[in-house]
Parts: C-alpha cells; structure tokens; sequence
C-alpha cells in the first residue's frame, strides 16, 4: 500500500488531507485552516481579530501532524502553531452550510387549523425564556400563534414584541393602532372589508414578524381571515406548475402613497429559497401598482397571478375566526396572508394595536436560547 494512504497527514500544494476519526480522508485548504484557527477569534466580543488580508505570503505549513484527536499546523515564517480539532474539522469536511437550529422544516395547514394554533399566556412568556423559545418553534413551523393574557396597555404590546427583537418601524412608524379613522390613510383604518394581503409589500423589504393586540373588540362583524400562504403557493406548484414559476420569478410593482410619502417596491409574489422551498408570498391588490410588464407577457402574467388570487379565498385554506380582547395574534408577515370582514363601526368598540420585528431577530433569539453557541 502506498505510504501516503497510511499517513494520517499528506501535505499538499495549496491544502492538506488528513484522516478524520470515521477514517475518511478530508482535504482542506490551507488559507481556511489558518483563517479559523481558534487564536483567529476574541473570547470576550466573539469576533475574528486575525486579519487574512495581511498576510504577506500564501499560508503554508512547516509540518502537520495529530496529537491528542487534533490537527496541529506549525506554519511557516511566523511559527505560528494552530490545533483544529477532529471531530470539528469533520463538521467542514463536506462544504456544507454549518447546522442551524432555527431551521425548522414548516407544517402547512389549512382552514381547519385555529383549535390547533399554538397558544402562549404572555406573563408566563415573560417570567420563562424556555418558553419563548416554544413560542419561536411556533412561528417557525406554523407562522402564526397566539398570545392570551395580555396587558391592556401600550407598554404590554412593547415589552411583548422585544422577548423576540426589537420593534421594527415601518414607513408608518413604530406601531399602528386598527381602527376607525376620521381621515383613513390606509383601508385597514376604515370598517371595510380588508382583502386578503401581506403588509407593507411597498418596503424595499417588509417586516417579517407582525404582532397585533387586541385591546377591545364589541362590533358586529370583523371576522379575521387567516391563511397559511406557503400552503397555498405548494399547492400551486403541483396544480399548475408554470403558474408557480411565473410567479416565483416574476417581480411585480406594489406602491404605497400618500401626502408625506410615495413608497415604491418590486416583489415576487411567492418567494423562494436557494433550494427552491417556498418561503412566502407578497400579495396585495389595494397596493398593487400598475403592472408595468410587457402586454403580452401579462397574457400569460395575469391568469396565473388571479388564478392564485382566488385560490387565496378558497374555504380550503381560510382560517376564521374572532380576536378577543386580551390576546395577540403574531404571525409570519412574509408566510401568513390574512384579512378581516367588514364591520359595523357604530355597534362596538374595535381597537387592535400593532407593530413588527424582523425575522432574523427572532431566529438570532431562538439559537440564542436552545444552542450554547461556539464560544461558551
């Protein structure tokens, strides 16, 4: 047999192979084995204080071998020794993403869903971190969950929203308040149906977590509509596949205007990630601007784009049901598409207040709890 094949280190041009503790041979480059050696990284601020960029010479090794289950590289010129562990090195040995816990596969469901929603008491949340991190698992999966026991004030609606993140302003500002305006900038201030939407599609990029907190709600009518959007657009894919496609790579133009502000965006209406699952949907016909697409490629555009459209008002996917003062509903703003019935304003009292937080902030929270991260 080749020496070389029983060597447990073989030094390479630009990288080295090395036998991992399940036997295989991993190559790996020496650039990235000097960039991450542990002495790259300050214990306190968890940041890289090793500066590649400054390295006069391509890194290359003086020798390499195992000692005590770890990789030890003394380098040339500096003599600076790095140790990688095995077992960490075979975490890379395949170039893939590193593990994330907070990427949890989704449970689409459908209109039979409310008895099912994942219900949180908001000053158990408060009192127990584990908890939340339920309530995260929650919106991962579902998108949507709901919070009971609420205080009947605005400082309730903050203190709730910043368990996952800090709140996220929008064109509108830091919060909403859902009721009946005198002057109405938005369809959702009146007591008119709302059509099923995502909010604020005119952002560069929308807010990702919506909270909206019932503070009294007495008036005949106003039933919530809720959906699960990635249901419905999975559910396009295997019905009408080229519909699915000329949604997912389409960008269309949604726009928001008023007096002090003119905001103006091109979304996809069902949004992909890199391995093609669907992450979401934006859809909004009261935002939707003048579809500026060639004429005859809106032939093709607009029967897919209605045909989804209806689908979004299918008893099938249409989750009703009746907010009661005291609870929040938080949902996926890039996953969820909801609505309301209309209402008659002068039988009650209808007042939601809302806001957002972004979706990275509230997986950054969930690793943070569940995982002990790299540097603890």
């Amino acid at each position: 047999m080749d020496a070389a094949l029983k060597d447990p280190v073989t030094l390479q041009s630009q990288g080295l192979e090395v036998i991992l503790p399940n036997g295989a041979r991993a190559y790996f480059n020496y650039y990235w084995l000097r960039d991450n050696c542990p002495t790259s990284f300050d214990r306190q601020t968890r940041e890289r204080t090793f500066d590649i960029f400054h390295e006069a010479e391509a890194p290359c090794p003086a020798r390499a071998d195992i000692k005590d289950d770890a990789l030890e590289i003394v380098w040339q010129g500096s003599g600076h020794v790095t140790r990688h562990g095995l077992d960490w090195l075979s975490a890379y040995a395949q170039g893939k993403p590193r593990p994330d816990p907070a990427q949890l596969p989704q449970r689409l469901w459908y209109a039979d869903h409310y008895p099912q929603i994942a219900r949180f008491a908001q000053p158990e949340l408060m009192r127990d971190r584990g908890l939340v991190a339920k309530w995260i698992e929650a919106m991962l999966i579902e998108g949507v969950a709901i919070l009971t026991d609420m205080p009947n004030s605005n400082e309730g609606l903050t203190e709730t929203a910043r368990l996952i993140g800090h709140v996220r302003p929008t064109f509108f500002g830091e919060y909403f308040d859902v009721k009946t305006h005198i002057k109405p900038t938005n369809l959702a201030y009146t007591a008119k149906a709302l059509e099923m939407h995502t909010d604020t599609p005119a952002e560069d990029e929308a807010p990702g977590v919506q909270f909206l907190h019932c503070r009294a709600n007495s008036v005949e009518g106003g039933a919530n509509l809720f959906l699960d959007g990635a249901a419905v657009a999975e559910d396009l894919r295997r019905e009408h596949p080229e519909d699915f496609a000329l949604l997912s790579e389409t960008r269309i133009p949604y726009y928001c205007e008023h007096d002090t502000y003119d905001m103006r965006s091109r979304q996809r209406v069902i949004e992909l990630d890199a391995q093609g699952a669907v992450t979401g949907v934006t859809i909004s016909q009261h935002m939707a601007d003048i579809f500026d697409l060639p004429q005859c490629f809106l032939d093709r555009y607009y029967p897919a784009f209605c045909r989804f459209g209806r689908m979004l008002q299918s008893d099938k996917y249409l989750m009703r049901f009746r907010i009661q003062a005291g609870e929040c509903i938080v949902f996926d703003n890039h996953r969820i598409v909801h609505g309301r019935a209309a209402y008659t304003a002068e039988s009650g009292d209808r007042y939601l207040r809302g806001c957002y937080t972004d979706r990275g902030e509230m997986r950054s929270t969930y690793r943070a709890i569940v995982s002990e991260g790299r540097f603890k």
